[in-house]
């Protein structure tokens, strides 16, 4: 079954540079080209992956995929002009999976495509008896579903949230350093700052910890890294 990918940019030509270098790997690639018109395609339509642009019209790309989380954990890069880390950071704060600067290569973008599509493909295809649930005090995950619950109330977690406390649940007192982090939840072939890993931290205790400053699930390790208890 050939994945469908979804290019958001309001520059045609690339658009139209990175559709055919897909549609070339056999890919279904739909363009389109404002924050709006993405959003809309979203909700009508699986994809496998999006490619999405910081910069567009009507809605900007980190504030479309903070919407898209809210419903949806596709996997998404972002694509920003801008080479600052703060900037790289903030895409990965909003939900995205990964991130890539212009100017581009074609083949880097297939590349960073492929890896992705291959993580989603192994994490789709392990075998049942790894899919059970696991509880640890008041917090629970559905590894089947790959939901989670606080005191039996679900909270809405990206993929790459899930994965994180997945990790650390069936790890429990394991420390893991950022780098550690970095290559088991991005994969060794991402390319980016250890510091997502503080803000995928930050943001996943924000959803599981009744006080995030005073953790009683993901503790830090000072100047190794973070681990649970």
């Amino acid at each position: 079954m050939a994945h469908n990918i979804l290019v958001v940019d309001d520059e045609k030509l690339i658009v139209k540079g990175i559709k055919f270098s897909l549609e070339q790997e056999g890919m279904e690639v739909d363009a389109a080209y404002d924050g709006e018109e993405a959003l809309d395609l979203v909700k009508k339509k699986d994809y496998s992956l999006i490619l999405l642009d910081v910069m567009l019209p009507i809605i900007d790309g980190l504030q479309v995929c903070q919407l898209i989380r809210e419903f949806s954990n596709v996997p998404i890069i972002m694509v920003t002009a801008k080479g600052e880390d703060m900037d790289k950071i903030m895409g990965l704060e909003y939900g995205a999976d990964d991130y890539i600067t212009k100017p581009f290569n074609i083949l880097e973008v297939k590349a960073r495509i492929k890896a992705i599509l291959r993580r989603s493909n192994k994490k789709a295809a392990e075998p049942e008896i790894k899919k059970s649930r696991l509880k640890i005090r008041e917090l629970e995950i559905d590894k089947e579903s790959r939901r989670a619950f606080v005191n039996g109330a679900e909270t809405n977690l990206t993929a790459k949230e899930f994965d994180m406390l997945e990790l650390f649940m069936e790890n429990s007192g394991k420390v893991y350093s950022r780098e550690n982090l970095l290559n088991t939840i991005w994969g060794y072939d991402y390319k980016g700052d250890a510091r997502a890993v503080d803000v995928l931290v930050r943001r996943l205790r924000e959803k599981i910890e009744q006080t995030p400053n005073e953790p009683k699930y993901i503790h830090t390790k000072w100047g190794v890294g973070y681990y649970f208890q």
